[in-house]
């Protein structure tokens, strides 16, 4: 199996690879996280509603379903492209295994990542750019590596030092294809989608291989 090179044009590249290699999971993967995205799209016209009680319940509802169900697919649709990335035999089926097993795990590295994120957005918009960047490969720790939240995220703290401009690079790169997708209509826009997840997953396979080296070349001196 081929390693991908941990830059910017070696994960888009080894990506495209894998992209049209496991490309019917890899789109039955997008439609399931695109379906679960659904839901949260009504919180855009929670405020159109005219009763005021049924805008304010169709808010918990968004709230509640975007903190308890959506992260569990997103981190699942994670893990599976990862796999796909190491040529490993994956059922798409575990896109929903976040509900039977680490769930607890999900929930609160999603929301520790949003709160310090957040946070840094509301100080002064740049911090919160870096942190996004040095904790995304928060989810791929903790369905992959089973690392509880605080670990996940100090582990991607540690693992994205020395990627941090590369990382901010491939998140312009695939707003831009997300766009040009969008003038290609709805399946344009999925297409970049599901390259962006593999560029994304790329990575972290690459930085994950040369850190486990790492460790196994200190562990025998």
């Amino acid at each position: 199996m081929r390693t991908p090179r941990a830059t910017a044009f070696g994960s888009f590249g080894y990506g495209w690879q894998q992209l049209w290699k496991y490309f019917l999971h890899l789109f039955l993967i997008a439609v399931i996280v695109g379906i679960a995205n659904v839901p949260g799209q009504s919180m855009f016209v929670v405020h159109e509603a005219a009763n005021t009680t049924a805008s304010t319940l169709l808010s918990i509802f968004v709230a509640a379903y975007a903190i308890l169900v959506l992260p569990v697919l997103v981190y699942g649709g994670d893990l599976l492209y990862v796999k796909y990335m190491r040529d490993e035999l994956a059922n798409v089926a575990g896109v929903f295994d976040g509900f039977k097993k680490n769930y607890l795990n999900i929930i609160l590295a999603n929301l520790l990542v949003v709160a310090i994120v957040g946070i840094g957005l509301l100080v002064l918009i740049v911090p919160g750019i870096i942190f996004a960047c040095r904790l995304s490969f928060v989810p791929y720790l903790v369905m992959d590596k089973g690392l509880d939240p605080v670990a996940a995220v100090e582990k991607s703290w540690t693992m994205t030092r020395g990627h941090g401009w590369r990382i901010f690079g491939m998140y312009l790169l695939s707003i831009v294809m997300f766009f040009v997708g969008l003038c290609l209509l709805i399946v344009g826009a999925l297409f970049a989608l599901m390259w962006s997840g593999c560029a994304f997953a790329s990575l972290y396979h690459a930085v994950d291989v040369e850190d486990q080296a790492r460790l196994n070349q200190n562990g025998t001196t």
